[in-house]
């Protein structure tokens, strides 16, 4: 077994209406900062919110929220010049994942001179060691990369997704305002919901998987039940959205701790390619990543099923995991989404290439078991 190193970073602080303190926090890092805004959260009402706790404390800020759906190197080029011209102290990152992502970029790459955003996309190059300060609101109840030292971006020249090393810690704070989310559906908010569920059960089940990591995940597999489908007893009181914020919260910590899986990876790739919601593609490919683990993983995989309630203590180590995969499609049929990647009017072969931009990334080696592109195929075609 590898060694064990803990190292906290960011500071992470949840609960609702800590988006109230962001001015108190920011000065922390400067005085002036360009905000990168999901523009969902203007059209919602949320980034007046969020940006009003910056004016009361006189912290320097402008907005950009100019990010289209289809945001990629060449809108991560746009933002990084405009940091650089306004000689910002800081980055303030209020949005989902791909708002966020793009905001890691800017600030990993806010003092390299020589080099372009390309570069670090075909060479694999590290940064600098130098960072600009980030602060991230995540606006979903999940986030894939934050905890780590990787952004994902597409590739404006191909559309495929690349990944993009980061510098450690460079995140320094996540505040975690479960009201953020108001800007979502209930429907998103419960989709979502499965995709952190699909982060902690890939997680759980790498070969990077740790005691700590385990530990992690099954705390956020609970609380995630706790949300979707009740406490077991009246002693949680805890709002759903709190709740929701704080399973989300943990799977991604646990996850990042450990690996991604093959759903993560699918999903960006898809995503990046044809502009399919992610957390649609890592609901609908969880079941049979779940049936695909049962011949490897099986006990791993009854620990979780039993957290969720989903299979009886005295229920078989088999019968525990179909029980999981049944589990996961009763929530994919319970809010009405689709239940199999052919109805995102997506063709085997159109999924044929996405599947071949994922195992370019190099989180294929380590995935919940060595696979190779014609693995992950064939995950996609069951789930076809």
């Amino acid at each position: 077994m590898a060694d064990f190193i803990f190292k906290i970073s960011p500071n992470i602080v949840l609960g609702s209406y800590t988006a109230t303190r962001l001015g108190q926090y920011a000065l922390e890092y400067g005085s002036n900062f360009l905000v990168l805004m999901d523009p969902v959260l203007k059209e919602s009402g949320t980034a007046s919110k969020v940006t009003a706790s910056l004016a009361e404390r006189n912290v320097d800020y402008f907005v950009f929220d100019e990010i289209p759906l289809g945001s990629d190197s060449e809108t991560a080029k746009v933002v990084l010049k405009l940091a650089q011209d306004a000689k910002v102290h800081g980055v303030i990152a209020v949005g989902g994942g791909r708002t966020l992502s793009l905001a890691r970029i800017v600030c990993a790459l806010y003092y390299e001179n020589s080099k372009s955003i390309y570069d670090y996309i075909d060479e694999n190059l590290i940064p600098p060691k130098r960072t600009l300060p980030l602060i991230c609101l995540p606006s979903t109840n999940r986030d894939s990369f934050i905890f780590t030292d990787r952004a994902f971006v597409t590739d404006a020249r191909s559309t495929k997704v690349k990944l993009i090393k980061t510098q450690n810690g460079l995140c320094k704070l996540v505040l975690w305002d479960p009201n953020l989310q108001m800007a979502l559906t209930e429907k998103q908010i419960s989709c979502m919901s499965i995709e952190a569920l699909a982060f902690a059960v890939e997680g759980y089940l790498s070969q990077k998987s740790t005691f700590f990591s385990d530990m992690i995940i099954e705390k956020s597999v609970q609380l995630l039940s706790y949300a979707e489908d009740g406490a077991p007893n009246l002693s949680v009181t805890t709002p759903q959205e709190v709740l929701l914020a704080q399973g989300g919260c943990m799977a991604s910590l646990g996850a990042a701790s450990s690996s991604f899986g093959a759903a993560n990876l699918l999903s960006l790739a898809i995503n990046s390619r044809y502009k399919i919601s992610r957390s649609l593609i890592s609901a609908i490919l969880l079941p049979y990543i779940i049936e695909d683990a049962a011949s490897f993983k099986a006990e791993k995989l009854a620990v979780l099923s039993r957290l969720l309630n989903a299979s009886r203590p005295e229920d078989s180590v088999s019968s525990a995991v179909a029980s999981l995969a049944d589990y996961v499609r009763q929530k994919i049929a319970k809010i009405n989404i689709p239940a199999r990647l052919k109805d995102l009017s997506l063709s085997i072969e159109q999924l044929s290439v996405a599947a071949e931009d994922a195992g370019e990334l190099d989180l294929m080696n380590s995935l919940q078991r060595s696979m190779t592109t014609d693995d992950l195929f064939e995950i996609i075609k069951k789930a076809y």
